[in-house]
C-alpha cells in the first residue's frame, strides 16, 4: 500500500482518478452500445438472422451483468487491475474474433460472452467502487455522476464513429479498430491499479462479504433498487439493438439512427453531471422516481408523433437525459444503504438485475419484429414497466438531508 493510498487524495489526484475511469468506461460503454450498428451487417454477411443475433445480443446484455459482481468482488479483495487488464484483453479478442463467425453459437460465444464479460470487467461496479473508495462522502456523488458521463461521451462518440467505419471501410474492419481501440484501457486504467484502503468506520467494514450479502438480501430497499433497475436495462437495450431497425421500417437512413445513438449519449453527459450534482441535494430515490416517469411520458409522445428524422433525435435527447443517468443515484443509494466496503460487489449484483432486463429487451425486440413486423408492443410494454419502476422506488428507505448537510452524502 502506498502512502498516496492511506491518505485523502490530493485534487490532483482527485481528478487522476476520475478521469482515468471516466476513459476507461468511455471506451467499454461506448463500443458495447455501438454493436447494434453491426446487427444488419452481420446479419447480411452471415445469413444467421435478426433472432439469432437480437439472441446473441441478448447474452451478451445478461453477461455484462453476470460479470460485474464476479468481477467487482474480485477488485473489492485484490483491487482492481486484474479485472481492468485482464477484461481489456478478453473484449479486444472477442471483436478481433466476430468478423470470423458463420452460426449462432459462434456469435454468441465472441458477443455474448467474450466483448460482454471483458466490458464488465471494465464498467461501473468496478470504476465506481475503485473511485468512491478512495475519496471522501463528500466528494462522491459528483465523480460517479462525472464518470458516468465519461460512458455517455463514448456513445456520443462511438456511435457515429463505428457507422463511418462501417459505410466507409465496412464491418470488419470496423471492429478490428474497435477491437484495437479497447486495448488502451489497459493504460488508461493504470492509475486505478491499486487495491484502495477501505474507509474506516460504520458497520460494513467489520463485515464478510457473506454477512453483508445477508444483510443486503433481507433489506427490502435493496430489492427495490433492482426492481428499478431491471426495468432501466430494459430500455436500454432494447433500444440500443432495435433503434436502428426501427429507424430503417421508418423508410430513414442509417445515419439517423447513428446520430440517435449520438445525441442520446451528448444528453446523457448532461443528465449525469446533474444527477451527480443533485443527490448531494435530494434524496436519490426521488430522482430515480422522476427519471423513470419521465421514460413513460416521452416513450408516449414518441408513439403519437410522425415518425421523421426530427422526432428520432428530438425523442433521442429526451431519454438521453435519464439514460444512464441513473447510474449515480442507485450507486450512491447502494453506498449509504450498506456502506463502500463491497461496493463493488453489492452494485454489481444490483447491475446484474439491470442486465437481466437487457436480455429481455434485446431478445423479445426481435422476436417481436418477426412475429408482428413491427416494435409496436416493445414499446408498450416500456412504458408500462417505466411506470412501474417510477412506483417502485418509493419505498426505499433513505433519509432525509438536512438543510445544514446539503451537498454531503
Amino acid at each position: 500500500m502506498t502512502p498516496s493510498q492511506a491518505n485523502p487524495p490530493t485534487p490532483t489526484s482527485y481528478w487522476t482518478l476520475i478521469l482515468a475511469a471516466s476513459a476507461v468506461l468511455m471506451v467499454t460503454v461506448g463500443v458495447r452500445l455501438s454493436l447494434g450498428l453491426y446487427v444488419s451487417p452481420i446479419n447480411t454477411a452471415t445469413g444467421i438472422g435478426i433472432t439469432g443475433i437480437s439472441f446473441a445480443m441478448a447474452v451478451s446484455q445478461f453477461v455484462w451483468g453476470a460479470s460485474q459482481p464476479v468481477f467487482g468482488a474480485i477488485a473489492d479483495r485484490y483491487g482492481p487491475a486484474g479485472s481492468l487488464f485482464g477484461g481489456a484483453a478478453l473484449m479486444a479478442l472477442g471483436l478481433a474474433l466476430t468478423p470470423f463467425v458463420d452460426s449462432q453459437f459462434a456469435l454468441t460465444v465472441t458477443v455474448g460472452l467474450m466483448v460482454a464479460a471483458g466490458a464488465g470487467a471494465g464498467s461501473f461496479s468496478i470504476l465506481l467502487g475503485a473511485v468512491s473508495q478512495r475519496l471522501p462522502a463528500e466528494k462522491r456523488a459528483f465523480a460517479s455522476g462525472f464518470i458516468n458521463a465519461g460512458g455517455s461521451f463514448g456513445q456520443f462518440v462511438f456511435a457515429p464513429l463505428s457507422q463511418f467505419l462501417i459505410g466507409a471501410y465496412g464491418w470488419v474492419t470496423a471492429l478490428f479498430s474497435l477491437a484495437a481501440v479497447t486495448l488502451l484501457t489497459i493504460p488508461l486504467s493504470w492509475p486505478l491499479r491499486h487495491k484502495a484502503e477501505h474507509p474506516a468506520g460504520g458497520a460494513a467494514v467489520s463485515m464478510s462479504l457473506t454477512e453483508q450479502l445477508r444483510v443486503a438480501f433481507r433489506d427490502r430497499s435493496y430489492w427495490c433498487l433492482h426492481a428499478g433497475f431491471f426495468t432501466c436495462g430494459f430500455h436500454i437495450a432494447f433500444l440500443v439493438t432495435h433503434l436502428p431497425g426501427a429507424v430503417d421500417l421508418c423508410g430513414l437512413p442509417a445515419s439517423v439512427s447513428a446520430l440517435s445513438l449520438a445525441l442520446i449519449g451528448l444528453a446523457n453527459i448532461v443528465g449525469s453531471l446533474s444527477a451527480g450534482a443533485l443527490g448531494q441535494r435530494y434524496r436519490m430515490k426521488w430522482l430515480l422516481v422522476w427519471m423513470y416517469a419521465s421514460r413513460a411520458v416521452m416513450v408516449g409522445i414518441y408513439l403519437i408523433s410522425p415518425k421523421t428524422d426530427l422526432t428520432f433525435y428530438v425523442f433521442a435527447i429526451g431519454l438521453g437525459l435519464t439514460w444512464l443517468a441513473t447510474v449515480p443515484p442507485t450507486a450512491g443509494l447502494v453506498g449509504k444503504l450498506f456502506g463502500l466496503r463491497y461496493l463493488g460487489t453489492l452494485f454489481g449484483l444490483t447491475l446484474l438485475s439491470h442486465q437481466i432486463g437487457a436480455f429481455f429487451g434485446a431478445w423479445l425486440g426481435g422476436i417481436a419484429l418477426v412475429e408482428s413486423g413491427n416494435y409496436d408492443w416493445m414499446w408498450y410494454a416500456d412504458m408500462v414497466l417505466a411506470g412501474l419502476a417510477a412506483l417502485v422506488n418509493l419505498p426505499i428507505r433513505e433519509e432525509k438531508l438536512q438543510p445544514a448537510a446539503c451537498g454531503v452524502r
